[in-house]
């Protein structure tokens, strides 16, 4: 199999470069990187995550090229990369879109991780890594939010440096240090400029250390079983990039609708509005990316209990690999826990639409309920799950399970042992 093939330099450069910096030899190990064979569709995303940096890193280095980081002029240099930047109007919804498309792509990413359990051992450090790249991604969307010094940029930023203030004895000091003063101001801007442009290179820097993680245990898949031998893997190339070629293109369809038809459905009008300190809008939302864990920040009364709570909610993905306590990875083997991680993903939609509702009434009740929940879920569920649960047989192999027509259980796989497939 082509997996077993290694690079062998050509003629005297080649071989003169392999000594001394070998590219082509790590590219044809990740050609040739043996991977799992039922791997499905719901895996190509993280090739598309790889396109989605990309994208936003070549359009954003060239934005900033005709960006003014002042207060004063941000928000008209917008409006001039809009109307008189060769091309400019595209560049912008291509980011302003690329970023919604990037944290769609990585919610479906973190989800399959979830429901296949991608995140038990020995790949807990993967986990860990991609959880970091989440963080990252967020505090490069917030600043970058920022960037078009509108109303929603504005008062967004106000509303969430404020909240590092309840920080007991540190918290003061962090908000000066976030806005470079005593208000959201010129030198707020340039540091969010400074470090929107920078985030990206860090989250390109720790996907490399992602990849380097995955690549010593090898992939998942959907049965969550060790893989056994070469039977149950092909080549990455041509079978994967073939699979992440089409999901691309599938993707990109959806990423131009939003471009090129429908470019400011995943904005706020109000962002079209220079930005007025003395004019507060009349519902303050952040993008729709944070909005699980905003309504979650309102969901507790207390300032502090807030802030916890919302960052708490991104904690507990750290140690999720420990407080899962069943053996078994994949939900296609966990009748009970299938059931909880749908009933998870709609609380977490929930908290979405609640995050976009007004701090009021049942709103604020619902938000109540669907925090604990979250929290329960981690908590509660799923180390309890691990011990009362009784998981379905796993199969043998997963050559045997793709080839066993009633679904590759231990009882039809040993009861099918005799026959010659």
């Amino acid at each position: 199999m082509s997996e077993d093939h290694t690079y062998q330099p050509s003629n005297a450069f080649t071989r003169w470069l392999d000594e001394r910096l070998p590219i082509m030899g790590i590219v044809d190990h990740m050609m040739g990187y043996p991977t799992p064979k039922n791997i499905n569709y719901w895996w190509t995303f993280g090739g598309i995550l790889s396109f989605c940096l990309v994208a936003q890193i070549v359009t954003g280095v060239i934005l900033a090229m005709h960006y003014t980081p002042h207060v004063s002029m941000a928000f008209n240099s917008i409006e001039h990369i809009m109307r008189d930047v060769n091309y400019g109007h595209l560049l912008r919804y291509a980011h302003a879109n690329g970023a919604s498309m990037f944290f769609i792509a990585v919610y479906i990413h973190m989800f399959r991780g979830l429901y296949y359990g991608s995140y038990k051992a020995p790949r807990e450090v993967l986990w860990i890594l991609g959880v970091v790249i989440f963080l990252l991604m967020m505090a490069a969307g917030f600043m970058g939010y920022v960037l078009p010094w509108g109303q929603m940029s504005f008062w967004g930023a106000t509303v969430i440096t404020n909240l590092f203030s309840a920080i007991p004895y540190v918290g003061e000091a962090i908000r000066e240090l976030l806005w470079g003063g005593f208000s959201v101001d010129n030198p707020t801007l340039n540091r969010f400029f400074s470090l929107h442009y920078l985030i990206p290179f860090i989250i390109a820097g720790v996907v490399i250390l992602h990849i380097w993680a995955l690549h010593v245990p090898g992939n998942n898949n959907p049965l969550g079983i060790n893989v056994k031998d070469k039977q149950d893997t092909v080549p990455f190339h041509p079978y994967m990039t073939a699979k992440d070629g089409f999901a691309l293109v599938l993707f990109l369809i959806l990423f131009s609708y939003f471009v090129f038809f429908n470019p400011n459905a995943m904005g706020h009008p109000d962002n079209y509005i220079e930005a007025n300190p003395l004019v507060t809008p009349a519902h303050i939302v952040p993008e729709w990316y944070y909005l699980p864990f905003y309504a979650i920040l309102r969901a507790v009364p207390d300032k502090l209990g807030g802030v916890v709570a919302m960052f708490g909610a991104i904690a507990v993905l750290f140690v999720l690999p420990w407080l899962d306590t069943s053996k078994v990875r994949s939900a296609r083997f966990r009748p009970m826990y299938r059931q909880f991680f749908f009933i998870f993903v709609a609380c977490c939609m929930g908290l979405g639409y609640l995050g976009a509702m007004p701090a009021e009434g049942i709103y604020v009740i619902a938000s109540r309920i669907l925090t604990v929940y979250y929290f329960a879920h981690f908590l509660i569920i799923l180390p309890v799950l691990g011990m009362v649960e009784k998981p379905k047989p796993l199969p043998e192999s997963i050559s045997k399970a793709v080839l066993d027509a009633h679904g590759g259980s231990a009882s039809a796989n040993t009861a099918a042992a005799p026959e010659k497939r």
